[in-house]
């Protein structure tokens, strides 16, 4: 007899078949159960474990044992011509066969119970709802651009003021400016009902505007019509237009009587509008010449029309944005928004944007002079103005700003995805949420924002900017100098990205590439603090300490702002020339002759760059204070941090710095080698600097810390390589 019909006459292909699809569906059942009763993640692996080792053991017994009716024989025992052997071998085939009509009906239970939870409702499209695209212009000179642009602008402002109608966000709208798509494919992309789209021909002082609102499912124009009129008169032309669209969507919409009067901007000067509308496109990329241009118009639309809000709270938010690229000091931001705003509310005391905006200005002013309890308190400010007004984009930006100032990373990100659901195609919500992904060290995301903001809107310098930083963090050198390269081209007025790319061409120790970077800051900015920056690294790197000594003593005796670490990078370098030389308590008395109370970590009210100077402090401290001391003074500050909702130990270089100076050796080293050395060497150019201090002894003395050092020494080598031949190469071709 052959081995397989033993095998068929012994039942173990019965037993082997039955074994597998009972074991098949109790693991389904198991595995599916086991998580919703709270058992752990390995209760689930421990079952299919058991049924795959239990295979070979019951195909084994098969073979040398019956299940009879009598009972389990051992298989010579068993009469092979007994009919009494049948029904059992029928049941084996029975149980198999339930086995897989249950596990049948059990997946796709389900796989449908799976389906319903994985998918998102759709949600329909409501026939209240618009998209009002770009008007076209008509005008013989494209100059004229901004006023179709600002027409369609105030016209959406005022379809979202209509009760029930939900009106497609402006950017969006905007991003199918000058697109071959049909209505429908728009609309689809969009998700509204219905299409306005128009146009508008402009010459001298007369205007002709077309307007059309378009059912989008079958292309029919529910209403239409044109104007022909004077500039004086293009305020009554918005409102007439939007009125009309709002009664041809639905009656209802605006009650019987027409519902409340929709408003535009406030003012009734055309020429103020005008400027208004030119310094709204301007400011769109938030480089330093469009902001700067921006800033400039609406100060001409507001000596024309004092009384013009719509042009105060824009100029408020123009400010925020300079103070933020640095093309303003923050104090003097802050102050002229806080005036700003108070004016707008003053009239306007319900205005949701004016209201986000003051508080913003007044807790960053309070921080500047020390005082965080406003920094603390704003977030929850901002969230109640987000829940009230959920449409409008600035709170929600400047509420991101408050976590990210607080290092509440996590809270910001379902922020920014409900701005994006409501906006897809805006370039600055791709662009924020490019900002935040860095933060959260999710390059891949960050790197795919910021990307998606430059297809919509590639005039944005600080999307290349940080596209440059994630290329660093991710230790590609080239790319990063390429994309700085695309910022400058892009914003030449900036004195700050040519520092920055010189900044990290110096640690790099490639002065001839870096000093043309410096010669362009030195023409647009030399007292910038960016320029004080560049001085010191340029001389801390070519090793020319008495030179270093004297620019960071400058910038203390000048008092710059701490942009760019310019301030506390200075401080930070005076002491630790001091903890070389054993001068420490001299350097300490310079400080605090030159900046009275900028160690003095005991004041309730310092100034951030102050209590940047005292964390830096404790390198020399370190070195000239009793350890009890120290560690006293180290709890004072960490607390001080965590009861404005800072956590200084959250980034891995900061906590490791705070490991070694508490002497807790043998976990700073694992740190070390597990949350800092892992990262980039681009990203921590001052390394070797930082870790020849005195507190880093026994750390570095460890052969692993030993070799990871060497690692970033050979990564440091190759990165310098890589961007000399680049830059050589870029020379060489032009």
């Amino acid at each position: 007899m052959s081995l397989v019909a033993e095998l068929k006459r012994r039942n173990v292909f019965r037993v082997a078949a039955a074994y597998l699809v009972v074991g098949w569906l109790l693991t389904e059942v198991l595995t599916t159960i086991l998580p919703t009763l709270g058992a752990p993640e390995w209760a689930a692996r421990a079952v299919i474990l058991v049924f795959a080792l239990g295979f070979i053991p019951a195909v084994v017994f098969s073979w040398f044992y019956e299940l009879t009716p009598e009972g389990i024989k051992r298989e010579h025992d068993v009469d092979r011509d007994d009919t009494d052997t049948t029904p059992t071998r029928k049941k084996l085939d029975y149980v198999t066969v339930a086995s897989v009509v249950i596990l049948i009906v059990f997946i796709g239970l389900f796989s449908a119970q799976k389906t319903g939870d994985d998918t998102a409702p759709v949600e329909a499209i409501s026939d209240a709802s618009v998209a009002v695209l770009p008007f076209v212009n008509m005008s013989n000179d494209d100059d004229n651009e901004y006023f179709s642009d600002g027409l369609t602008e105030t016209l959406l402002h005022m379809l979202t003021q209509v009760p029930d109608l939900k009106v497609a966000a402006r950017t969006s709208s905007f991003a199918f400016k000058g697109k071959n798509l049909s209505v429908q494919e728009i609309a689809a992309a969009l998700e509204v009902a219905h299409i306005l789209e128009g146009s508008v021909q402009k010459v001298g002082d007369r205007v002709r505007i077309t307007a059309q609102l378009i059912r989008a499912s079958d292309g029919f124009h529910i209403w239409s019509s044109s104007y022909d009129r004077t500039l004086d008169d293009i305020f009554g032309m918005q409102d007439e237009i939007a009125e009309k669209v709002g009664y041809a969507l639905s009656d209802s919409l605006l009650g019987a009587a027409g519902g409340d009067k929709l408003s535009g901007v406030n003012t009734t000067d055309p020429d103020a509008y005008d400027l208004y509308l030119q310094a709204r496109k301007e400011r769109v990329t938030y480089s330093y010449g469009g902001l700067q241009a921006a800033e400039n118009l609406l100060k001409g639309a507001l000596m024309i029309d004092p009384g013009f809000l719509d042009a105060k709270t824009e100029l408020a938010a123009n400010y925020i944005s300079q103070s933020e690229t640095g093309l303003m000091d923050t104090r003097d931001a802050n102050m002229e928004v806080i005036v700003l705003s108070d004016q707008v509310l003053a009239e306007r005391p319900d205005d949701v944007v004016a209201r986000a905006i003051n508080l913003y200005a007044k807790a960053m002013l309070q921080a500047t002079e020390g005082n965080l309890e406003g920094v603390s308190a704003l977030a929850g400010q901002l969230e109640a103005i987000v829940a009230e007004a959920p449409g409008e984009l600035q709170p929600r930006l400047l509420l991101v700003r408050a976590q990210q100032g607080t290092q509440e990373f996590e809270n910001s990100l379902p922020i920014l995805r409900d701005a994006l659901r409501r906006d897809p195609f805006n370039p600055q919500i791709h662009y924020e949420l490019g900002t935040l992904f860095e933060r959260l060290e999710d390059w891949d995301n960050a790197k795919a924002s910021l990307e998606k903001s430059l297809e919509i809107e590639p005039a944005q310098p600080n999307a290349y900017l940080h596209l440059g930083r994630v290329s660093l963090q991710l230790g590609d050198g080239v790319s990063s100098v390429q994309n700085f390269l695309r910022a400058l081209e892009t914003d030449p007025k900036d004195h700050e990205l040519p520092g920055m790319l010189a900044a990290f061409l110096y640690q790099l120790e490639l002065f001839e590439a870096g000093d043309d970077f410096r010669d362009r800051v030195m023409a647009i900015a030399p007292t910038s603090e960016v320029a004080y920056r560049i001085e010191l690294l340029r001389a801390i790197n070519n090793g020319n300490e008495e030179a270093s000594i004297g620019s960071a003593r400058r910038a203390i005796e000048d008092d710059i702002d701490n942009r760019q670490f310019a301030y506390c990078g200075a401080v930070q370098h005076l002491l630790r020339v001091a903890v070389t030389r054993g001068t420490v308590d001299e350097e300490i008395a310079y400080l605090e002759e030159h900046a009275p109370g900028i160690l003095d970590f005991r004041a309730e009210s310092v100034s951030l760059k102050f209590r940047c100077a005292q964390f830096i402090a404790f390198d020399a401290w370190f070195v000239s204070l009793p350890s009890e001391e120290l560690l006293r003074r180290l709890d004072l500050m960490l607390g001080v941090a965590s009861s404005y909702g800072f956590d200084l130990e959250k980034n891995p270089a900061t906590r490791l710095d705070i490991l070694a100076l508490r002497g807790e050796v043998e976990q700073a080293i694992e740190l070390a080698l597990t949350g800092v050395f892992t990262r980039s060497v681009a990203m921590h150019l001052d390394w070797k600097q930082t870790l020849a201090l005195p507190q880093y002894r026994e750390i570095v003395a460890d052969s692993r810390v030993q070799a990871a050092m060497q690692r970033w020494e050979e990564e440091e080598t190759a990165l310098r390589g890589q961007v000399q031949t680049y830059l050589a190469d870029l020379r060489a071709a032009t």
